[in-house]
């Protein structure tokens, strides 16, 4: 069935990830080659600037330039966090008014707008939303089409396979940390500590790590100089899906502090939150949670925590926290994520206008399947498989001990 668009709207939400400009413009494009009397227009901040009624019209301008997005990171139209369900939150930051319903005042808006398909991109948080807000819509009998796009540079969305921007995520935090390892040269036994985002799942600290273990493998060295392989290693990586020994990792890693002068580590910045989480309450200290009621880690410190168990133990003399998040999630996408988010992009305007909504992505769970995914089936917290052959390799390689598998909480 066929159905007719005659204007779409697009919003970015939630973090940013290497993904979301690039959508953005592959989407423009397509649009233009295939329909391109469709009116489109950009939400600005995401659900905010759709409850305020603020966007900003792509203009024959701007679809002529749309490779300039794909050029950049970030989004050009804005993210905010905003959960339309949660009123309280919306009220008091002025998005509505006493006594409104956000989800009736952003279907209102999109009806005013007249919108026919709307296009979310974002992660699970974003397209969870859009799932509230699709069923809302159809309950009420607004007639639109709500068609997602997955971004998280956590690649933990259920069903997905691969979530945009992680791939490029991962790449980028391991040149970040390729420049940070020389640190390791400005005081001897030195502690360097990479964190990496990942809330509930350690895929990327763990594609990260493999990443950049693929850098070294290319550098020259000069051993008898200092300037060798070892020194600029990974020597642990510790996730939130792996149990950690501390002291029989401490054991392990105060060999190679002794050794080589240095020791460098990959934390998942959501490895250790249960535990920190305790010790704050146990303080009398208040945690401090988003709109969704996660646990603010930009908050918690977790790579300074794990600096603090570890420090004494190594008798490391000083200790270097270093966060890749904002440098990789800002990034442009690149070769292999473009291709991707391309193909999605192609396969959302087909959704569009075959009236299906869901979330775009490879179905794992239908043998990986390009397809507009049911909202129901959209969830976030996707564990990372530790017994995933390139990560045990990857410890093998560094001579970590696969830890015990434990089930992350969310």
């Amino acid at each position: 069935m066929s159905k007719k668009v005659k204007k779409v709207g697009i919003l970015t939400a939630g973090g940013l990830a290497p993904c979301l400009s690039a959508s953005i413009g592959y989407l423009i494009e397509t649009y233009t080659h295939q329909a391109p009397k469709v009116e489109i227009i950009c939400y600005v901040n995401g659900y905010m600037g759709l409850l305020q009624g603020k966007s900003l019209k792509v203009t024959a301008s701007a679809r002529k330039n749309w490779k300039a997005l794909v050029e950049h990171g970030g989004s050009p139209i804005g993210n905010s966090r905003v959960k339309l369900t949660n009123i309280k939150d919306c009220v008091k930051r002025g998005l509505v008014k006493e006594g409104q319903d956000p989800q009736k005042v952003a279907a209102d808006q999109l009806i005013k707008d007249g919108v026919d398909v709307l296009h979310t991109i974002g992660g699970d948080d974003t397209n969870t939303a859009a799932a509230e807000l699709a069923k809302f819509l159809k309950t009420n009998n607004y007639n639109l089409t709500v068609v997602g796009m997955p971004k998280t540079i956590d690649n933990d969305v259920i069903p997905i396979r691969q979530s945009l921007g992680a791939w490029t995520a991962a790449e980028e935090g391991a040149h970040y940390f390729a420049n940070v390892v020389s640190e390791h040269n400005a005081n001897p036994r030195m502690l360097i500590i990479h964190e990496v985002m990942g809330r509930n799942c350690g895929w990327l600290t763990a594609a990260t790590a493999a990443e950049y273990s693929k850098l070294t493998a290319e550098m020259n060295f000069v051993p008898e100089l200092g300037l060798s392989h070892q020194r600029r290693e990974v020597h642990g990586i510790y996730i939130p899906e792996m149990a950690l020994d501390i002291k029989g990792e401490a054991a392990r890693l105060r060999k190679i502090m002794d050794k080589h002068d240095c020791v460098n580590l990959f934390i998942s910045e959501g490895a250790g939150v249960e535990s920190i989480v305790v010790e704050m309450k146990s303080r009398g200290e208040e945690v401090p949670r988003d709109a969704f009621g996660h646990v603010r880690l930009d908050k918690v410190n977790v790579g300074s925590w794990f600096s603090k168990q570890f420090a004494e133990l190594l008798g490391a003399e000083k200790t270097l926290v270093q966060k890749s998040g904002y440098y990789s999630r800002a990034a442009a996408a690149n070769a292999a994520d473009r291709k991707l988010i391309k193909r999605c992009a192609v396969k959302a305007v087909q959704c569009a206008f075959a009236g299906k909504g869901g979330v775009v992505g490879e179905d794992e769970e239908r043998g990986n399947q390009l397809r507009a995914i049911e909202f129901e089936r959209i969830k976030g917290g996707k564990p990372f498989d530790i017994k995933t052959k390139w990560f045990g390799q990857l410890l093998k390689q560094i001579g970590q001990p696969l830890g015990k598998a434990v089930e992350v909480k969310h």
